[in-house]
């Protein structure tokens, strides 16, 4: 079995190198299938509906809250005369809070604030799902190049090899000779096995960032992006997920600390009840209660301190994310800007060292060159090749990282051919805390039980 898999996974390679590129998937295609098929993106929207619900538990405690109760007692009592009582009683309570010192409230706008950043946290997921998705797309036709590559390295070899024994034999070369092309033939076949190897695991990265096998890949061009580096970091710094998350964290603190503040002001609740006892005897009662701290051994004080010091910790979390998203922009721009530099300049020197081997054959052919200067010019001109097709893949991840790092790297922005996820649909139905018997509560289990079906 294991030698089956192994022949399975060299016989994926080899029609990877060997796919036309008619059959290949597009990097749109890969993308949208990394966003329809990630289980991290369905991780974090669970995590975000747990958020909605947030709001809507902040909503219930300012809603009534009713309850009902039955109860049954036997009462047995021993005395010079034994006597022996039975007592029931059905009864329903209310109570509804009329006023918190604005608590509530608080506690509503601070779920909402979680709720956002929640949102901004999932397009962060987003980002790194599809720059994910982009690297093994990439590395998937990269690797497949450098494959071909080296296979055309090795029937170069293989010929040079074959050259150097009959010249060789006709005494115009000497054992050396034949020793060296024999040696950089061995060489070539130990780097087209890497190469291999390295398809193998470029095809396993695929499979899981995008979610099933490559049919192959076509050229990868480079995204558009800002050519401004203190543009592209100021948009950033505008709109990126983990920036506007930690702005809300920050939003979120601040009510919390509001929150904790009204925590001493007086409470009002409505509140009332009815029950019938076993003798069908009812009883009504309606009031209001009124009631506030005095002393509760320093709690509330403690509370507030804390509220404002996970405050300013999300101060600093936003300070910190800003300068890391900043950072990221320009090593993306850096990197971007190095690699559109490898990949002209590589154009170039593959054009000059093809020329040079072609013309140090010839020359060899005339007895007028050495099998090593062959050899050296023929691996000039693989290392250029090399370059090109690493600087063409970094250029390619690195706008795609830009674009992450800018906070734009989504389906939305990309136009991906997917059913886009909104965010706010399950928000909407939830918001005003329906009960299970309610038409939008029913609306929820159907939604509940659909997503359970994926």
């Amino acid at each position: 079995m294991i030698k089956r898999s192994k022949l399975a996974l060299v016989a994926l390679c080899v029609s990877l190198v060997a796919a036309p590129a008619a059959k290949a998937d597009t990097l749109a295609e890969a993308l949208a299938s990394a966003y329809n098929n990630s289980g991290l993106l369905e991780q974090n929207r669970a995590l975000l509906r747990a958020a909605d619900e947030g709001v809507a538990q902040s909503v219930a405690a300012t809603l009534p809250v009713i309850n009902w109760s039955l109860s049954a007692d036997r009462t047995r009592v021993e005395s010079p005369i034994t006597a022996t009582s039975n007592s029931a009683l059905a009864r329903i309570s209310a109570d509804l809070v009329l006023y918190s010192g604005g608590a509530n409230q608080f506690a509503i706008d601070a779920q909402k604030e979680v709720v956002l950043g929640t949102r901004q946290a999932l397009r962060g997921v987003e980002q790194n799902i599809l720059l994910r998705a982009v690297q093994a797309y990439v590395n998937v036709r990269s690797t497949r190049e450098f494959v071909q590559l080296r296979q055309n390295n090795v029937r170069v070899l293989t010929q040079e090899f074959r050259a150097a024994q009959e010249r060789f034999n006709v005494g115009e070369v000497t054992r050396t000779d034949i020793a060296l092309a024999e040696a950089r033939l061995a060489s070539a076949r130990s780097l087209l096995a890497v190469a291999q190897g390295d398809l193998a695991r470029a095809v396993e990265e695929y499979a899981v960032a995008v979610g099933r096998t490559p049919s192959g890949a076509v050229t990868v061009s480079a995204a558009p992006v800002s050519r401004s580096m203190s543009d592209a970091k100021a948009f950033a710094v505008r709109n990126h997920p983990s920036i506007l998350e930690a702005q809300h964290s920050v939003a979120a603190a601040e009510l919390n600390i509001l929150r904790a503040e009204a925590s001493v002001q007086p409470r009002v609740s409505l509140n009332g009840f009815v029950s019938t006892d076993q003798d069908s005897n009812e009883t009504a009662q309606l009031g209001v209660t009124i009631g506030g701290p005095i002393y509760n051994g320093g709690l509330i004080s403690s509370q507030v301190r804390q509220t404002r010091a996970n405050r300013d910790a999300a101060r600093s979390g936003l300070h910190l994310t800003m300068l890391g998203v900043e950072q990221e922009v320009g090593n993306a721009f850096a990197s971007l800007q190095a690699a559109q530099a490898l990949r002209q300049s590589s154009s170039q020197q593959i054009s000059a060292a093809r020329a040079a081997f072609d013309g140090v054959r010839q020359e060899a052919a005339l007895g007028s060159r050495t099998t090593l200067d062959v050899l050296n010019a023929e691996q000039e001109l693989l290392d250029a090749q090399a370059n090109r097709i690493a600087a063409q893949s970094d250029e390619a991840v690195a706008s795609y990282a830009l674009l992450s790092a800018m906070g734009l790297l989504t389906a939305d922005h990309l136009n991906l051919p997917v059913q886009q996820y909104d965010p706010a649909a399950y928000y909407n139905l939830v918001q005003n805390a329906p009960v299970a018997i309610s038409r939008q509560g029913q609306a929820l289990d159907r939604v509940l039980e659909a997503i359970g079906k994926e």
